[in-house]
C-alpha cells in the first residue's frame, strides 16, 4: 500500500474508530496524528487502511455538525452573559456614558499546524486577540518564557498531540506518555514567570494527557482526566469562557466545560476568575 504524508488512515487493529493523518512514515511503522483529536500514535504500515473518498465526506460532514452545535452553544451562553453584563451596567452607569471593554491576549502553542489554524479561526469568530505558534513539543519548554515576555498574554495554551502508552507504565507513571513531560515542564517554566494563576491563566494538554501532573505544575485547566481523547478545538471553548467572564466573577468549571466537545471525562480544572473587564467612558478614535 503507497501512503504519502497527509493520507487520512484508519486502523485495522482497532475497528476504524478514529481518523488519523499521516505525519511521518519510516520503514514499517508511520506516525500518525489524529484527523479530529489530538492524538498520536504508530502503526505498522500493514495495519492501515486509507479513507475513501466517500467516507471521508461523511466524516467532514459530521465534524463540522459537530464543531458548529458547539459553536452554537457557546454564542448562547455568551449572549446571556452579555445580557447580564448590560443589565446590570444599566442600573450603574448613566445614560450618557457607554462602556467599553480591554481585550484579551491569548498566546496559543500547537504541535498541529493544521489543528493551529483551525482555532485561529475559531478565536477570531468569537472575537478572541491570539497569537498562535506552531512548534514541536519537546520546543515548547524552552520557548515559552520567551514568548511570554514578548507578548504579555492573559491566557496561554499549550497543546498538541499525547498519548498514553499501557505499556510503558501505569496512568501515574510521566514515561508512559508521549509529550506530557513537554507540556508539564512548559506550564512550570510559565509559571516561573508569572506564578498568579489569576494574572496568567494556562490551559495544558491533548489526547490523553497526565490531568494531574499538569495541574500540580501549574496549569489552571488541563486534559484529560479519564484519560480519552480530546477534540482539537476543545481549548478554544475553555479559553472564551475565561476571557467572557467578568474578572470579578469565579468560573465555575463545569460550566466551562460545558460547551466543549469533549466534556468532563477529557477537561478539568479549578475555579479562576473571569478576564473581562469594563471601563468608562468609551471615546471615539477621533476624540
Amino acid at each position: 500500500m503507497a501512503l504519502t504524508i497527509g493520507t487520512l488512515v484508519t486502523r485495522y487493529s482497532y475497528e476504524h474508530d478514529i481518523v488519523f493523518r499521516v505525519k511521518k512514515i519510516t520503514e514499517n511503522t508511520v506516525l500518525l496524528h489524529g484527523e479530529e483529536v489530538r492524538l498520536e500514535a504508530d502503526a505498522n504500515i500493514d495495519d492501515l487502511r486509507p479513507v475513501s473518498d466517500r467516507e471521508l465526506n461523511e466524516i467532514q460532514k459530521t465534524a463540522l455538525e459537530k464543531e458548529a452545535y458547539s459553536f452554537r452553544l457557546f454564542r448562547q451562553d455568551y449572549q446571556l452573559m452579555r445580557e447580564k453584563r448590560l443589565a446590570e451596567e444599566k442600573k450603574s452607569i448613566p445614560t450618557n456614558l457607554k462602556s467599553f471593554q480591554m481585550p484579551v491576549k491569548v498566546l496559543h502553542l500547537d504541535g498541529d499546524r493544521l489543528y493551529l489554524k483551525k482555532c485561529i479561526d475559531i478565536y477570531r469568530k468569537l472575537g478572541l486577540q491570539v497569537h498562535g505558534t506552531y512548534m514541536d513539543e519537546k520546543d515548547m519548554p524552552l520557548e515559552i518564557a520567551g514568548l511570554i515576555k514578548k507578548i504579555h498574554p492573559e491566557i496561554i495554551v499549550i497543546t498538541g498531540h499525547d498519548a498514553y502508552l499501557k505499556a510503558k507504565g501505569t496512568k501515574k507513571d510521566l514515561q508512559a506518555y508521549r509529550h506530557s513531560k513537554y507540556f508539564i515542564d512548559a506550564v512550570r517554566a510559565a509559571r516561573d514567570v508569572i506564578p498568579d494563576l489569576d494574572q496568567l491563566v494556562i490551559f495544558a494538554g491533548a489526547c490523553q494527557s497526565h490531568f494531574e501532573g499538569l495541574i500540580r505544575a501549574g496549569a489552571n485547566f488541563a486534559s484529560s482526566p479519564s484519560r480519552v481523547n480530546i477534540h482539537a478545538l476543545d481549548p478554544v471553548y475553555v479559553v472564551a469562557k475565561i476571557a467572557y467572564t467578568p474578572f470579578m466573577e469565579k468560573i465555575n468549571v463545569l460550566d466551562c466545560l460545558r460547551n466543549t466537545l469533549t466534556g468532563e471525562e477529557g477537561l478539568g480544572g479549578m475555579e479562576t476568575k473571569g478576564f473581562l473587564r469594563t471601563g468608562l467612558p468609551y471615546l471615539k478614535a477621533d476624540q
